[in-house]
């Protein structure tokens, strides 16, 4: 099956009815209608002119028939989604919040502003967040049904290379021009005193809350956590393992209603309290402190990094000794490699790259170091990192010495989309689909109506 995971077509903004008047004009549509049923789940008509906007915003070509291949991507998603109610698959809320934030600032630095996206949407970010909550989350589900699907679905060195032999020399893609990087990260030390700050103060919010004070409303002035501070400190449920283990332990010993004393994570310092249980699936609330780094202790961990980066540039060690010494970053063990979160891979192509972090590397030669850059642990905490070009890769036709892992994605993607073919059919017979006559003529990659 050629079909795209219903998260690659849709990558953006899945808002309904945000279309204009213009736009509805442009379509000849007076009354909105069900185009499309997918068990439980109905697709609307003003649903797809919406993908379609903002598809072409982010430049997807759909072909001849865009419609029709929104309509057999969203059908392919709600099919997803309603096996995913069946078998109780679930994200949390701070899922759903970073991936909207994460998004969100795409689509700023892509329109040019916070300002801009507010007037082309004619919404304020925090309406927006609102409205996007739900779509995002049935996408989120929809992707974990999907890797539910396929999750023992792997290929050997084999399967690989019979793979790539099977390609015809027209077929075997083009590679674009791609970076590999590694970074030394160090992590500035707290001093005692601001430490012992924060555990007073959370000392004073706990003593407050069970004083009779709101939790809700002392996480929302207070919280170091933006995205739950929102919320006031709720989380949404987890299960065990999706939290820090400190964390996890701890809240998982609270009755409901009862506030926890201090808990110490990577991210900082908690307070918790047990708003439900449910089996093995919990709902918290926290408010989160995270201690300040000084000003000295900041400039004293750009001047171990110069002094690091000054040690590689005349020899004395390499950058992957120096990376297995002196990063506090896991990726420090394997000599400060930096793996691409979209791919798993150690390559990165332009657009996958922070745009903070292209800016830096983009004007380093293969082998030079940066001059140390502010950034941020992915627990949020401040930090200080230098980082290298180890190769730069020009585009070519892919091979199997260059471009191993680039192919073997290529075969497991094949293979994995044999799995959800299979998987589709089986469903298929069990669930109610539903097409209106407009769209019975399309040439869906998936046999809707068969």
């Amino acid at each position: 099956m050629n079909k795209l995971p219903a998260y690659i077509l849709i990558v953006i903004f899945l808002a309904a009815n945000h279309l204009s008047p213009q736009v509805h004009a442009q379509e000849h549509v007076v009354i909105d209608q069900v185009i499309g049923v997918v068990g439980n789940s109905a697709i609307l008509q003003s649903d797809l002119f919406d993908h379609r906007r903002q598809a072409e915003a982010q430049g997807v070509n759909l072909g001849a028939n865009p419609y029709c291949v929104l309509l057999d991507d969203v059908m392919f998603q709600k099919l997803l989604y309603n096996q995913a109610m069946i078998d109780s698959v679930e994200v949390g809320d701070s899922q759903i919040e970073q991936e909207i934030e994460r998004r969100l600032r795409f689509f700023i630095q892509q329109i040019g502003s916070r300002e801009r996206l507010e007037e082309y949407y004619g919404r304020s970010v925090e309406e927006l967040r609102e409205e996007f909550w739900d779509p995002i989350r049935e996408q989120l589900i929809s992707q974990r049904m999907e890797s539910k699907i396929t999750q023992n679905v792997n290929v050997t060195p084999s399967e690989v290379k019979a793979f790539f032999d099977n390609l015809s020399e027209e077929e075997i893609p083009m590679v674009e021009s791609e970076m590999t990087l590694a970074k030394i990260l160090i992590e500035p030390e707290i001093e005692q005193e601001e430490i012992d700050e924060v555990v007073e103060r959370l000392e004073g919010f706990r003593q407050r809350i069970i004083d009779g004070e709101s939790f809700r409303t002392l996480a929302i002035l207070y919280s170091d956590d933006p995205g739950s501070a929102r919320r006031g400190g709720e989380l949404g449920f987890y299960s065990r393992g999706e939290l820090h283990p400190e964390f996890e332990a701890v809240a998982f010993s609270l009755r409901p209603g009862e506030v926890s004393e201090i808990v110490e994570t990577r991210s900082g310092y908690h307070i918790i309290e047990l708003i439900e249980r449910r089996g093995e699936q919990i709902n918290v609330r926290h408010l989160l402190m995270r201690p300040k780094v000084s000003p000295e202790v900041e400039q004293q961990t750009r001047s171990k990094l110069d002094s690091i980066r000054t040690l590689i540039m005349r020899d004395e060690m390499t950058f992957a000794e120096a990376a297995r010494r002196f990063s506090d970053h896991p990726g420090g063990r394997a000599g400060g490699t930096i793996l691409n979160p979209y791919t798993g891979t150690t390559r990165f192509k332009t657009e996958e790259m922070d745009p903070n972090l292209f800016f830096v590397v983009d004007r380093l030669e293969e082998g030079e170091i940066s001059r140390p850059i502010q950034t941020m642990t992915d627990e949020g905490q401040p930090a200080y990192k230098i980082v290298t070009v180890r190769q730069r890769v020009d585009p070519h036709r892919a091979n199997l010495q260059q471009d191993y892992d680039f192919i073997q994605r290529l075969a497991l993607q094949e293979k994995r989309g044999k799995a959800i073919r299979k998987w589709v059919e089986r469903r298929l017979k069990s669930t109610y689909i539903s097409i209106h006559d407009d769209y019975k003529d399309c040439d869906f990659d998936i046999q809707w109506l068969q």
